[in-house]
């Protein structure tokens, strides 16, 4: 097949793919595979190499990044359900004061949308938001808007959130979720700043319908405190989060100052991914004995594995839609006219992102499967080769430009787009005037600080 008819194929693979999901109601991991399986079969891929190309993709996530984010879930759900994820929300608001409460929210939001997807976020912090709100008469909208951000940034741009670290492992970085963490930490600095300067602003416009028939958000803010009984300590809410990051952090630090014998082993051992999270975990559980409701975590679990488990899924068959890619020969021609695509750089994953976040309304999945497309920064017959994007850091900001591409935008498709808007009571007008439009301005600062540290650092 010729390179005009591969991009042709695959700018149609990806059509019907968005239509399947977005159209049709199609799961994704069953989109994923019908197209991989289809596009093997246009370009010529001889039959009998087809199996082997649909297992090697669809284990070779599960080996890389499987368990990681498995651990990563569990941790997200236990803080969400001990409590744990309202007390870091209490210790911002203590610590920013009650005079910047859009500032409140927006971290408040960031921290704990590290490990809690941001649409159950969204719901757990939102009595806080209105409590908090009533307590200090601040504006509703700017608050709504400022936490939804907070969540958003930390939900595409930072691991433990399953989208991210799917990524990571998509593009090779799978041993190196720290360096994952501290980029996705430095551009959503940039990114929660443009957030804070719109919701102070939008708020100016909008007015909303007052409703205090909800009995949980006529409280205030101190009694619904209470309401969720003694909270977990500071230190037990906050260890299933920095303590993994600190263990990869010494891993990073022992491999760069090459220290040797029993000591290096150790370091690197208990900086591996997956062993950090794990120890993540077992904080998780020091929490919810803690809280006196250790005989739930089985409960959890199972819950927590429901929930990723499509992720999970959806992640796999990206790894198949990505073998499938590379085996065509699609690469193979975009590296021998990479004069072309090149000039795109770093802006090319942002754009195939932002185009299926758009159009099938998940984040995760178009982070997923664009990561996937992509392929790891050191094969030579990946599209990371083919853009020049060959090293860890240019890797890890990729893996921020497909997230700051999975902003654009949240809408009417995204369950997100309507959990923020019904639960700050705006009406679906109201919602385009500030969530689609803030995650459009975040997802275009996302891009921008990408590139700029892309000319600086690669």
């Amino acid at each position: 097949m010729s390179g005009i008819t591969l991009i042709i194929s695959f700018v149609i693979a990806i059509i019907i793919m968005i239509w399947l999901i977005a159209k049709l109601k199609v799961h994704p991991f069953l989109a994923l595979m019908t197209i991989s399986l289809s596009l093997a079969l246009i370009a010529g891929i001889s039959l009998n190499k087809i199996p082997s190309i649909v297992g090697d993709g669809f284990s070779g996530t599960f080996k890389s990044i499987g368990i990681v984010i498995i651990f990563g879930a569990i941790i997200g759900t236990i803080l969400e359900k001990t409590g744990a994820a309202l007390k870091l929300a209490d210790m911002v608001v203590k610590i920013i004061g009650q005079k910047k409460p859009e500032l409140a929210m927006l971290i408040m939001g960031w921290v704990v949308g590290i490990p809690v997807f941001c649409d159950s976020g969204f719901v757990v912090l939102n009595p806080i938001r209105e409590a908090l709100r009533k307590k200090i008469a601040a504006n509703p909208v700017s608050m709504a808007v400022a936490l939804s951000a907070g969540l958003y940034a930390a939900h595409v741009f930072i691991p433990p959130t399953p989208g991210p670290i799917a990524a990571a492992g998509a593009v090779g970085l799978s041993h190196n979720l720290l360096l994952v963490i501290g980029m996705g930490t430095v551009v959503s600095l940039p990114v929660l700043f443009a957030s804070y300067l719109f919701a102070k602003w939008t708020s100016k416009n909008i007015t909303l319908i007052e409703d205090d028939s909800d009995p949980i958000i006529s409280k205030s803010y101190d009694e619904l405190l209470k309401q969720y009984g003694q909270l977990p300590s500071g230190f037990l809410s906050l260890a299933p989060i920095f303590i993994p990051i600190l263990l990869m952090a010494l891993g990073s630090i022992s491999k760069i100052m090459a220290i040797e014998g029993n000591l290096g082993i150790l370091l690197q051992f208990l900086g591996n991914p997956i062993i950090a999270l794990a120890i993540g975990v077992i904080f998780a559980i020091l929490l919810l004995i803690q809280s006196g409701k250790s005989s739930e975590f089985d409960t959890l679990t199972n819950d927590t594995l429901k929930l990723v488990g499509p992720i999970l899924f959806i992640t796999a068959a990206g790894g198949v839609l990505g073998k499938v890619i590379t085996e065509a020969g699609f690469v193979e021609y975009i590296k021998q006219n990479a004069h072309i695509i090149s000039t795109a750089g770093i802006f090319f994953p942002f754009l195939i992102s932002a185009i299926l976040k758009t159009a099938q309304g998940s984040s995760t999945v178009a982070i997923i499967t664009t990561a996937s497309i992509m392929g790891m920064f050191n094969a030579s017959d990946s599209l990371m080769s083919a853009l020049g994007l060959t090293s860890e850091i240019a890797a890890s900001l990729t893996v921020m430009a497909i997230a700051a591409g999975a902003m654009c935008v949240s809408h009417a498709n995204d369950s997100y787009y309507w959990v923020v808007t019904n639960f700050s009571k705006m009406t679906p007008q109201q919602g385009y005037r500030t969530q689609t439009m803030l995650t459009f301005i975040m997802g275009i600062v996302g891009i921008l600080t990408v590139y700029l540290l892309y000319l600086v650092l690669v």
